[in-house]
């Protein structure tokens, strides 16, 4: 089916400014391809309109009344298993970025985003992508690097060794938000070796998405030396 005559994203929107999310909602109701079916200003109401309305994306502020959208991840997944939650958050902590991460959500992006960017965010994470916005993405190659600059005689275990070396270069890019075709061209190999590789890389860390390989490459990715340049 072409994307011109493919059904709309379905979208529900969390957040408790009216003005903001009535504001957000009318410029996403400007875009064919997009349609929000459904509005919730804190976590209670957001799960069960998630359970009724079953969304293919959900837009979630983390700063709510009650429990954050933070604390609302395990509660919205369970009511929606097959929605993918994008963070649309102020906050720029990086510790809020891991926890949402590591708690499921699909993406992370600031509110200052513009709306044609929101618009792709959305259609990239429909993709399996995972959506974090640049400056965001910058906190994660920070934790990338640093992760990477500590000895590895300071950790008694190393994860990665069980990856060859050409699986440690995809995790890499997939920690730069590289999609399967900005990998392949940056490694010069095959996209469908890199879809194979990106399997393998879930399997062996027993992943279940590029966003948890992204943060497991953020946290826990140590020094291993020079990398060959062929497939191990």
């Amino acid at each position: 089916m072409s994307a011109s005559t493919s059904p709309p994203v379905r979208l529900m929107v969390v957040d408790d400014h009216t003005l903001f999310r009535r504001g957000l909602v009318a410029l996403l109701a400007s875009d064919a391809s997009l349609a929000v079916v459904g509005e919730a200003s804190d976590a209670g109401e957001a799960v069960r309109k998630a359970a009724a309305l079953q969304p293919d994306i959900i837009l979630l502020d983390n700063h709510l009344p009650g429990a954050s959208g933070i604390q609302a991840l395990p509660g919205l997944k369970d009511a929606a298993p097959g929605a993918r939650i994008i963070l649309l958050t102020v906050s720029e902590d990086e510790q809020d970025l891991q926890a949402a991460l590591r708690g499921g959500a699909h993406g992370y992006l600031l509110k200052t985003i513009e709306g044609d960017l929101l618009a792709q965010a959305i259609h990239r994470a429909m993709r399996g992508e995972p959506v974090i916005s640049s400056e965001m993405t910058g906190k994660l190659v920070s934790a990338f690097q640093t992760s990477s600059a500590t000895p590895a005689a300071q950790a008694p275990r190393d994860p990665l060794s069980q990856l060859s070396a050409r699986e440690q270069q995809v995790l890499g890019q997939i920690a730069l938000g590289a999609s399967n075709k900005e990998i392949a061209r940056t490694l010069a190999i095959a996209e469908t070796t890199v879809k194979i590789h990106v399997q393998h890389i879930l399997r062996k860390l027993d992943l279940t998405s590029r966003v948890q390989a992204a943060v497991f490459a953020a946290g826990a990715l140590k020094h291993t030396g020079p990398v060959a340049s062929e497939d191990a």
